[in-house]
């Protein structure tokens, strides 16, 4: 038996699609379960960036120290001032979802911006679409968007080889996790 089970209800990421909408920006206030904290030595230019190359918007700011951006629900960004920042990206980077629809006008928005920031759009053998982009401060970051399942595929088969199938296929109800 299996400890996995179908938890979606509880994400923000629509189901995988040609024609999945991607939810609005998210203004509520929460305990946020996970967030990344970016240093940035040019605070105006790190949240234009983001703002207009990566679709997020300031939730709120302390003028000089701090800008807290946040996109759909459990997207949340700190930027922070900071004296310098590395010369270049680091080999770790922080993913964010995104749907297929995205893709293109983050890699647009992002080369209009800063041209040699988007490596991508390539697709991976887990069944995504993903950009990579470096930000003005050198943080290397993902946006990745679900492909739809093709249950005919290579990497449908690769995954029911790991264990891994999608909702509804040779697994029970979840009753004893709600």
């Amino acid at each position: 038996m299996s400890d996995y089970y179908d938890a979606f209800e509880m994400s923000p990421v629509p189901a995988p699609g040609p024609d999945a909408v991607p939810p609005e920006p998210f203004r509520g206030i929460y305990g946020m379960p996970a967030f990344v904290t970016i240093p940035t030595s040019d605070l105006a230019a790190s949240t234009d960036f983001w703002i207009r190359g990566l679709g997020f918007f300031d939730l709120f700011s302390i003028p000089g120290r701090l800008v807290h951006l946040r996109r759909w629900a459990f997207q949340d960004v700190l930027l922070v001032s900071a004296a310098s920042v590395p010369e270049q990206a680091p080999a770790m980077s922080f993913s964010f979802s995104c749907v297929l629809s995205q893709v293109d006008s983050i890699v647009e928005s992002c080369r209009a911006l800063r041209p040699d920031s988007v490596d991508g759009p390539r697709d991976t053998p887990w069944t995504t679409r993903d950009v990579e982009v470096i930000t003005p401060e050198n943080a290397r970051i993902v946006f990745t968007a679900a492909k739809p399942y093709d249950p005919a595929s290579q990497e449908a088969r690769d995954l029911a080889a790991m264990g891994i199938t999608p909702p509804g296929v040779g697994r029970g109800d979840n009753e004893e996790h709600a």
